[in-house]
């Protein structure tokens, strides 16, 4: 790992949530070498079996794998978080969810609004629903980041990776990330069933806990929208644009439950549907706003 330090890739960062998630039992690599000085870290190698290209080779093992991924977010949010985690207020999730207006209705409108109204409603809706207790969330949890490691026992076989991000938040955002992904589809059915499984765990029934999937699945597919926008105009990255649409089916999964209808009402007035002209005006304007 050669990260330099103080920045959003700290390598002690990184050393202190390993160690956290191995004390309970987890895959995270361990750490052979270190020059925190210059950001250097010479980690175990967990090898290449990422979750997303196996169950692309091997559909029939998403059920199991998925089965295991989150049993390892029941586990970590059974035990006390990491010391020393940020906690970030329900207003300030939902200024980061901005980003849908600043850039992704932006990219295609060329317009800029405020931002104000459309934050309220989505403050309202994550302090209403989602608002519960805090556990560590490891932020960007899904099958790009997970590896498979048959030869390890029971929830070590799932390999952790990109976790230096982590903080405090509500138990059901790293769910969200995993069954809702942006670069691949997970079944319905397998959501559903992950869903069941993690209530079972967590001691929680789907009825209380739906409400509060799908506000952060909200909030996550808000901002993902954006980020992604972002990364075509400023970054010059249109790699990013064919996955927009995937991303948009998952924010109108969320507002399908009642409780969301007045976020889905103020979306539905601000934001564009990716049409393919929409995605075109996004692609046509690549690397224009570096």
């Amino acid at each position: 790992m050669d990260a330099p330090p103080g920045g959003s890739d700290d390598p002690a960062t990184f050393l202190a949530i390993a160690a956290h998630l191995r004390s309970l039992g987890l895959s995270a690599p361990r750490c052979y070498a270190q020059d925190l000085v210059h950001g250097f870290l010479l980690l175990e190698d967990l090898g290449d079996a990422v979750y997303a290209r196996k169950i692309e080779a091997y559909p029939s093992l998403e059920i199991s794998l998925y089965t295991a991924a989150t049993g390892v977010l029941a586990a970590i949010q059974s035990q006390p978080p990491a010391a020393n985690l940020p906690d970030l207020t329900a207003a300030e999730w939902a200024g980061a969810a901005g980003f849908a207006l600043d850039w992704y209705r932006f990219s295609i409108t060329g317009d800029r609004i405020d931002s104000a109204d459309f934050c309220t409603t989505l403050t309202d809706a994550l302090t209403r629903y989602a608002d519960g207790p805090r556990v560590m969330i490891l932020r960007d949890y899904h099958a790009e980041n997970l590896l498979w490691l048959p030869d390890r026992q029971g929830l070590a076989s799932v390999g952790l990776l990109d976790f230096q991000l982590a903080q405090l938040g509500q138990p059901g955002y790293d769910l969200v990330s995993l069954l809702q992904d942006a670069r691949r589809n997970v079944s319905r059915e397998t959501e559903a069933l992950m869903i069941q499984t993690f209530c079972e765990q967590a001691g929680t029934t789907e009825a209380n806990f739906r409400p509060a999937y799908a506000a952060l699945g909200a909030q996550r597919a808000l901002r993902i929208l954006g980020i992604f926008a972002k990364l075509c105009l400023q970054g010059g990255k249109p790699n990013y644009i064919p996955l927009i649409p995937r991303v948009w089916q998952h924010l109108q999964h969320n507002f399908a439950i009642p409780e969301l209808e007045p976020l889905a009402k103020i979306c539905g007035q601000l934001l564009p549907a990716p049409t393919p002209e929409a995605l075109a005006r996004i692609g046509s304007q690549c690397g224009h706003f570096r």
